[in-house]
């Protein structure tokens, strides 16, 4: 657990794209923590001939940022872990040779597993040269969780415990597997590679068993680099798109994960889809669920939304408005007579107020909202250690 701050930081980064017959939005916030570790991807269309494919990813860093930061980055750089996959499909470096091939031409699905396995490991190696890991002085690792989508197919990319999760007909269609050392393959590496499973951490310090850096887990020299203590191997699941029942797929970290269940993301995310079409303002109201329900942690999240998805319907927009000027009235009303507790204090009480009247985590939802009317009371308005509030039982 890295170092908390008094109060969070809770403004987000934004942005938003379409291309390819599809949206996404996407939101990153640092939170309770004493720095912003995570990074992310998004990039709607592909160089060359991998125009119609698209690639978005979360990078959740830890011990550090520079390993997240240098994964999000070499995406977009010659040097690409990008340009490594391309590589890697069609069995060429040169550039021109590049350029000329047939554009009919395509990869096999063997081909590009096997090219994104080999980027990861690449990466994982290239990064191990960087002078701050080299002297010592930077000990991060990230997790990584990707998607790479194709006309025909959804490629999920997994290391670590950031998830993906697909939304296929209004129910959670296929989510990737958390990379834990509690898992019996992933004990099992561990303990053969000179390591223990302690308090559920490996060698009882990292809480994931895959990741990007780390190279500390990384140095038994007669292993391989996936059979070390900790390794950079990608899970690599391959989808056939569903042009008329795929609706989303949202990329996450564990901070929200932390209070979320699957299931409940799913039937939030689908909720707030009905009430606007602003995909990283849905990002951001789920961060804020999250963060209001009690997780501590940097928190980033991609929204990527294809043709079937919820649309917003005019009846639901105007009960949002309604909901939002009732949290309002009664959040002024109560901070004008009393000032004491925090901010889940206060929305605790207006979820109460409501009773019933609107969606469980639709008052979290709303805490930027309750944010600023105690800012304008010139309030406080968080207390340390909150602990799971999460309206979601499974998420306990």
């Amino acid at each position: 657990m890295g170092t908390l701050l008094s109060t969070p930081v809770t403004d987000k980064i934004n942005e938003t794209g379409e291309g390819n017959n599809l949206r996404y939005g996407l939101a990153s916030m640092q939170g309770w923590r004493s720095s912003m570790e995570d990074a992310h991807c998004a990039i709607t269309r592909l160089p060359g001939h991998l125009k119609d494919w698209s690639f978005f990813a979360v990078f959740d860093g830890h011990a550090g940022a520079l390993v997240s930061e240098q994964c999000a980055a070499e995406l977009l750089n010659a040097s690409s872990l990008l340009v490594i996959f391309i590589e890697a499909f069609f069995r060429i470096v040169d550039t021109e040779e590049f350029k000329n091939i047939d554009p009919e031409l395509a990869p096999s699905i063997e081909e590009i597993r096997e090219g994104i396995r080999e980027g990861f490991l690449s990466l994982d190696e290239d990064m191990r040269k960087l002078p701050q890991i080299v002297n010592g002085l930077d000990r991060s690792g990230s997790t990584a969780v990707c998607v790479l989508i194709t006309p025909k197919h959804l490629f999920f990319v997994n290391c670590g415990d950031s998830r993906a999760v697909l939304i296929r007909d209004g129910v959670v269609g296929f989510a990737t597997t958390d990379h834990k050392p509690t898992h019996p393959n992933e004990r099992r590496r561990i303990q053969k590679a000179g390591g223990s499973v302690v308090v559920d951490r490996v060698n009882g310090n990292l809480a994931v068993s895959r990741s990007l850096g780390d190279y500390s887990y990384k140095t038994v020299s007669n292993l391989g680099p996936t059979e070390q203590l900790v390794s950079p191997e990608p899970e690599i699941t391959v989808i056939n798109r569903d042009l008329e029942k795929d609706q989303m797929i949202v990329l996450a970290c564990d901070g929200v994960w932390d209070v979320m269940s699957n299931d409940y993301l799913c039937s939030v995310v689908s909720e707030r889809m009905g009430c606007m079409d602003d995909l990283s303002r849905i990002c951001n109201e789920v961060i804020d669920y999250c963060l209001y329900s009690g997780s501590s942690d940097n928190m980033s999240m991609v929204l990527v939304a294809f043709e079937p998805a919820p649309k917003m319907i005019p009846e639901n927009q105007a009960m949002d408005k309604t909901l939002e000027e009732r949290v309002e009235s009664i959040a002024n009303e109560i901070v004008s007579t009393d000032s004491k507790g925090s901010i889940n204090d206060l929305l605790g009480c207006i979820r109460t107020r409501l009773n019933g009247e609107f969606a469980p985590h639709s008052v979290f939802c709303k805490g930027a909202l309750v944010q600023r009317i105690l800012n304008a009371h010139n309030l406080p308005s968080h207390t340390n250690g909150s602990g799971n509030n999460s309206p979601d039982p499974a998420s306990r």
